[in-house]
């Protein structure tokens, strides 16, 4: 989407280009309540701005759509679809990885309560089992910081990707 189709979108085409970067009302209106924005810059500094803090509750709405690391998002939303790309480069086919993640998913979600999230895209594999294995040593304070940030960083990501095409 071309930033000028962006500032001129009508509200419901624009919550249904953010609404995949991170199911977020507030987010999404503090984004159209800025518009238009000059520049893409401009864009994904406000994005960032507006997605920080993400609430608690935020955060647990937002992880309610996320996919374990390692497990292929079901469906055809966009939503779904920038998932599965963002862990393209987890390979189903590789067994050890494959069992590795999922013995850190359950760790993870017995300690937490929640699916691990990382931003993915950008991180190889052994990147995103390394994370998780050094992320199970936190404090449930201190991973909430860092899901928080993870989503931040997965919705600008998303949106800069949106903005590209």
């Amino acid at each position: 989407m071309l930033l000028q189709q962006f500032n001129d979108a009508d509200r419901a085409r624009l919550d249904a280009t953010l609404r995949p970067c991170v199911d977020n009302q507030r987010w999404i209106d503090a984004i159209a309540a800025a518009r238009p924005f000059p520049t893409l810059n401009e864009l994904f500094s406000h994005a960032l701005k507006a997605a920080t803090p993400f609430t608690e509750a935020e955060v647990a709405a937002a992880m309610a759509h996320h996919p374990r690391i390692g497990e292929r998002a079901a469906g055809n939303s966009a939503e779904a679809a920038l998932s599965r790309r963002e862990q393209s480069g987890v390979d189903p086919s590789n067994q050890e990885l494959t069992r590795a993640l999922a013995e850190g998913n359950r760790a993870y979600e017995e300690k937490f309560g929640q699916v691990f999230l990382i931003r993915a895209a950008g991180r190889t594999p052994q990147d995103i089992l390394e994370a998780l294995k050094k992320r199970l040593a936190n404090t449930p304070e201190q991973e909430a910081a860092i899901v928080a940030q993870q989503l931040r960083e997965i919705a600008v990501l998303r949106l800069k990707g949106v903005m590209s095409q």
